[in-house]
């Protein structure tokens, strides 16, 4: 039987996605995450996989490992690779409710991306349920910590995908114009830094003079930042925490930063600029220390190839895929940086991610789907 002409059906699918959505999994809240992990690794379980749970560390969420039953288990497969932190606190369903109108549906981390991990366990059923082996063995790996740049999975899914042949990440699809998504073959580089100015305390009100504001420095500091931004290197600050009191002068202040590159050079240039960062006078201080970073993913001739099969799949289901380099990081960026063959955007079609507007392609949970199962279903062995 042909992958593609699986009976996927996206209400079918909504019903089940939805379950996952309403569990709000913030990636700070560890108990939140965990919580979502108990969710999937019962629907893993059901689906015939064997769950191993991965405690977390760094006070992050665990991670899960489902291996599905397969003849030869122990040759190099296929690694379907997702996370399910998202970047909505707990709380912010009341404010982005669970819902459908026509062929949408909003949600907290519907669309990046439990939408895509959803759909990938739907293909792994679909094809159990019809007899269809994969030729390879498949693993679902499944992280808690990816929107903050995987700090403590990173060694995990490096591991992970060095013991594979194949990475299939179902993040979002990438919007091109059309009604069935683009892919993802390359990831631009990021990287992330802790700001920290000092300054110097006194009352607001009665020794205003005789203080030195964090705050102030900060402000100055964050419009050098972004001032630095060009056409080969970005430079944003996200995060600013400062003061405790408005009637004091406050000592310190601190910020997160963000630095994207299309290349490795112009990303390590940036995070040069960034390091040589300086205080703005003898009366403050401040101080860049580097963050988690995600190497430039480049396209090359084993995720090519892969693609290559994808749109083989597609052509069968009357479908373009378009691929594209992304920004927006994604584990791919690790996966792909090793030289492992990876595939990344195989998720749901929508818009809005990380925003009160988060949503997804109510049909393209079914059609993404048979697009997955005939991906799955076509990775042979490389002697095959």
């Amino acid at each position: 039987m042909d992958p593609t002409a699986l009976p996927f059906d996206a209400d079918t699918m909504l019903e089940g996605l939805f379950a996952w959505v309403g569990c709000e999994s913030p990636t700070w809240d560890r108990a939140a995450v965990n919580r979502m992990m108990e969710i999937a690794s019962r629907d893993l379980a059901i689906a015939g996989a064997r769950i191993e749970r991965i405690p977390g560390r760094m006070g992050f969420g665990d991670c899960i490992r489902a291996r599905f039953p397969h003849p030869t288990p122990d040759v190099p497969g296929i690694l379907v690779m997702g996370h399910l932190d998202t970047v909505h606190p707990i709380g912010t369903l009341e404010k982005l409710p669970i819902r459908r109108e026509g062929d949408r549906a909003w949600g907290p981390g519907i669309l990046d991306m439990k939408g895509g991990n959803y759909l990938a366990l739907e293909a792994i059923r679909q094809l159990a349920r019809a007899g269809i082996a994969t030729p390879l063995p498949v693993t679902m790996l499944l992280t808690s910590d990816e929107e903050v740049g995987s700090p403590s999975t990173r060694d995990l899914i490096e591991a992970e995908a060095s013991r594979h042949r194949y990475v299939l990440i179902p993040e979002p699809a990438r919007p091109d114009g059309s009604a069935s998504g683009g892919v993802v073959t390359g990831r631009y580089a990021i990287a992330r830094f802790n700001l920290e100015a000092t300054g110097r305390p006194s009352h607001a009100g009665a020794r205003l003079a005789e203080g030195r504001s964090a705050i102030r420095e900060m402000a100055r500091q964050l419009i050098a930042i972004e001032d630095m931004t060009g056409a080969d290197c970005t430079f944003s600050v996200g995060v600013i925490r400062g003061g405790e009191w408005v009637n004091c002068v406050p000592t310190t202040c601190t910020a997160e930063a963000l630095s994207m590159a299309k290349r490795q050079v112009d990303l390590d240039q940036g995070v040069a600029r960034m390091l040589a960062l300086r205080a703005s006078s003898n009366e403050v201080s401040f101080r860049v220390t580097r963050g988690v970073t995600r190497p430039v993913w480049e396209p090359d001739a084993a995720g090519v190839a892969l693609y290559q099969r994808a749109c083989a799949v597609a052509g069968g289901m009357g479908m373009a895929l378009a691929h594209q380099s992304a920004g927006g990081g994604s584990d791919g960026n690790f996966t792909g940086a090793m030289g492992v063959a990876t595939l990344d955007g195989l998720g749901v079609l929508g818009a809005g991610a990380h925003t009160l507007d988060e949503h997804i392609v109510v049909e393209s949970l079914a059609r993404r789907g048979r697009l997955f199962a005939g991906v799955l279903a076509g990775l042979d062995p490389p002697d095959s």
